[in-house]
């Protein structure tokens, strides 16, 4: 089964922005995000537009602070309230990817030092299998020089579009990763087991023996398969997070 076999479709608004609320909740109680990182939906309605809390730590979001973003990543609704820098990671995705529904932005510690060395980030075990032949990695110094690193306007967030291409996670140097999915669940999912295998994966290479990695037909097999069933972590990611607050 593919990821577009299991998306949001008749769902209530409602029901996938406690998702959405959900998903910040679960990714910092795992510390794949912190007091920074976002994630966000496509709006269900308008899908030209998206949906993404205020400027706000992860684990702070309620559904109140939920706002609407139109397809240039501005504000809609003459909403003032401050919302993230690097909106425009998700704007211009969602902009390239009509399949994606969910995009998460993360700056977990065991991936980044895949974004700042030759070593590509692989899957070694079938929970990454989406992972497949390694995640690219966006370097904003290819089009725009010296920077503070940040995804600050729809140029920036174009080029790292550019790069995810049809993939399912990217890399950026100096700074963190994304993950996308056509549900937020799937990119929730992606942002934890790409964390995981980071952090396995750097264990393997510590080992200083031959790693054999999932090859791409092994990860495309695992990827399928555990599309069918990666809603049963969810829930349990979900109520232990919710429960937490």
């Amino acid at each position: 089964m593919t990821d577009n076999d299991r998306n949001s479709a008749g769902r209530t608004l409602e029901e996938q922005i406690d998702d959405l609320v959900a998903a910040n909740r679960i990714l910092a109680k795992y510390n794949v995000l912190d007091g920074f990182g976002h994630v966000s939906i496509r709006h269900p309605e308008r899908p030209g537009h998206f949906l993404l809390s205020r400027s706000l730590a992860p684990e702070l979001v309620t559904a109140a602070d939920v706002m609407e973003f139109d397809a240039d990543s501005e504000a809609v609704g003459g909403d003032t309230r401050t919302p993230y820098l690097e909106r425009y990671i998700h704007g211009e995705i969602y902009r390239a990817r009509p399949d994606v529904h969910a995009v998460v932005h993360s700056h977990s510690p065991s991936v980044i030092p895949f974004a700042g060395s030759s070593v590509r980030l692989r899957p070694i075990y079938h929970m990454a299998g989406f992972l497949s032949g390694g995640a690219p990695v966006f370097d904003i110094r290819c089009c725009f020089g010296d920077t503070d690193m940040l995804i600050r306007n729809r140029d920036h967030g174009r080029e790292l579009a550019r790069t995810l291409g049809q993939e399912k996670v990217a890399l950026m140097r100096g700074h963190g990763f994304i993950t996308v999915g056509s549900d937020v669940r799937f990119a929730v999912y992606r942002a934890m087991y790409t964390e995981t295998n980071a952090s396995l994966q750097q264990r393997a290479i510590g080992l200083g023996g031959e790693i054999a990695y999932l090859n791409e037909e092994e990860a495309g097999k695992a990827d399928a398969m555990m599309a069918g069933v990666m809603f049963r972590p969810w829930e349990l990611w979900k109520k232990k997070a919710m429960d937490a607050q």
